[in-house]
């Protein structure tokens, strides 16, 4: 087992984590965050204070330039709350924006959602790529960001597929992940997880800081591999996690799969269970099948009768949800027809989803929000295809984060519920 790459953090490649008691360096440090898995930063938001809704916002950027029925679509989108990206800067730039909309949002009476997105490579340095020079300049960065927020309210989603695309990372099950690229080796991996504990530590902190980390979404990982990663990046101290940012899944698939990751984060801080016991594989297939999933559920009470724990949703790591396009639920294409369907890329025929709220009637679930600002591109599809142009549209997409007319306009045609 790999996940927890490098030598100076303790752990040997091959051995079974839970039995890893003996070693002492990566062994301390899972011991820390294993210990306060529980708990985390700031109270829930309170369900009945409005989000945000900046008025300079991306959105409104973009209606300016446009017109007709683009327009309107974009000024539609534009009067929900959706999170502010946070990608680049100096430190004392990215103050001075974080101060205004937390203040600007205070005087409303709101509450902001931040999403920071300047880690050091992110993305794999792929359709988004960019983030600090170094962790130095990251950490430096993250302070700024934190002293932009003071005592101030907001809900900060940390860097977007941080744990879910790590360079040169190793599953659980010793494969190695895609993102490997030159000039980089194992110490990267354990870069990551030091420049997210470092900016967890410094945000949780913060008194009005609602923090949620990477949980990647319900189709993609296993739930015992990104709570694996969550507990080593020290989401401990964060409020809990976050599904489905820039992606389609359906609330049904997203609600049960963060039961599974709160409880098995809960599981393996408190019982001592190997990650890899975890039960419950990524949640795939072209329909929702919750009858299919009681068996996860019923293995999950099981290891908590087992391990003579008590489940207590209200104690452990909560989820946010990204329900900004999710309407319709994922895309699945017909079988055989691309050789990568880049599922997550512009998928044709998909709708808004839930509106933004703080109400919630899942213990395990504190908000729906957009997060992702529906209507702007997830990048140049190929789907396996040389390019240039996206074969299932039959048309060159914008490049990502730059506004998609077309997609807008499906969005909101197919949204459920519906806007218009």
């Amino acid at each position: 087992m790999t996940l927890f790459n490098g030598a100076d953090m303790g752990f040997h490649s091959t051995a079974p984590l839970r039995r890893r008691t003996k070693r002492a360096g990566g062994m301390a440090l899972l011991a820390a965050s294993l210990a306060i898995v529980l708990g985390g930063s700031a109270k829930a938001p309170r369900s009945d204070q409005p989000l945000y809704v900046n008025p300079d916002s991306t959105v409104v950027r973009a209606a300016k330039g446009l017109t007709g029925q683009a327009e309107q679509d974009a000024r539609l989108i534009a009067r929900f709350p959706t999170g502010t990206w946070l990608t680049s800067g100096t430190p004392e730039e990215v103050q001075a924006e974080a101060h205004k909309l937390v203040s600007d949002a205070a005087a409303k009476g709101a509450i902001p959602v931040l999403v920071a997105y300047n880690i050091p490579f992110r993305d794999c340095a792929l359709y988004s790529a960019g983030g600090a020079a170094d962790s130095a300049a990251y950490a430096a960065w993250v302070r700024g960001l934190a002293a932009g927020i003071g005592s101030g309210r907001a809900i900060v989603i940390l860097e977007p597929d941080g744990l879910g695309v790590i360079p040169w990372n190793t599953t659980l099950n010793g494969q190695p992940e895609s993102c490997r690229p030159a000039g980089m080796d194992a110490k990267a991996t354990v870069e990551r997880y030091r420049q997210l504990r470092d900016a967890s530590a410094v945000l949780s902190a913060l008194p009005g800081v609602q923090l949620y980390m990477d949980g990647g979404g319900s189709s993609w990982l296993a739930p015992g591999e990104i709570a694996a990663r969550l507990l080593m990046a020290d989401a401990g101290k964060a409020r809990g996690f976050f599904l489905n940012v820039s992606n389609y899944e359906s609330d049904t698939r997203l609600k049960r799969y963060a039961r599974w990751v709160s409880d098995c984060m809960a599981l393996v801080s408190q019982g001592g269970l190997s990650p890899r016991e975890c039960p419950g594989t990524p949640i795939t297939g072209a329909r929702d099948y919750p009858g299919a999933w009681a068996d996860v559920d019923a293995a999950y009470d099981t290891l908590f009768w087992r391990l003579h724990l008590k489940r207590d949703p209200q104690a452990q790591k909560h989820a946010v949800l990204d329900t900004s396009r999710n309407g319709q639920g994922g895309w699945v294409p017909k079988p055989g027809r691309y050789r990568d369907a880049e599922v997550w890329c512009n998928p044709p025929e998909r709708g808004l989803g839930r509106r933004p709220t703080l109400a919630s009637d899942d213990p395990y679930i504190d908000a729906f929000l957009w997060i992702k600002i529906p209507g702007e591109s997830d990048g140049q599809c190929y789907r396996g295809t040389a390019g240039p142009g996206d074969p299932e549209r039959g048309m060159v997409a914008p490049a990502a984060g730059a506004w998609f007319a077309q997609q807008a306009r499906e969005l909101i045609t197919l949204a459920r519920p519906g806007v218009e």
